[in-house]
């Protein structure tokens, strides 16, 4: 395979394939993982109401990604974490640093209107160097 050959990776999310999107895409040795919801492996949406728990799926969601892309958390350059409910953003900051409070990626919290599913309180994103520790 060439050095700067597409690779994707799917999560199994009912939408990606509706879409038209990967989880995760890697050029060379850069990685961007996209907007990653808190979707269960049977597709339905993990712990309605609690920020928590669905931020911390959303990580594990996309560290999976990463890693099947040759990439780790050390890797993470950047976050960022999409809120619909401002006032979540300590709790959602607590998990994001149980998983980068080594690595300290730059990171951008925010609002917004809502998600495909109303039940989803955030979804992250990641984009990664690999190597870049």
């Amino acid at each position: 395979m060439k050095q700067n050959a597409r690779q994707s990776v799917s999560t199994g999310s009912p939408y990606e394939p509706l879409i038209g999107i990967s989880r995760a895409v890697r050029i060379g040795r850069t990685i961007a993982v996209a907007g990653t919801a808190p979707l269960g492996p049977d597709g339905k949406t993990v712990a309605p109401g609690d920020p928590e728990a669905q931020a911390r799926r959303c990580f594990e969601i996309a560290l999976a990604a990463l890693e099947k892309l040759g990439a780790g958390l050390r890797d993470v350059v950047r976050t960022r974490i999409l809120l619909t409910r401002i006032e979540d953003w300590k709790t959602v900051a607590k998990v994001h640093g149980e998983f980068f409070r080594d690595v300290c990626p730059v990171n951008t919290i925010m609002q917004v209107g809502r998600f495909i599913d109303p039940e989803w309180l955030l979804e992250i994103e990641a984009d990664a160097v690999v190597g870049a520790e």
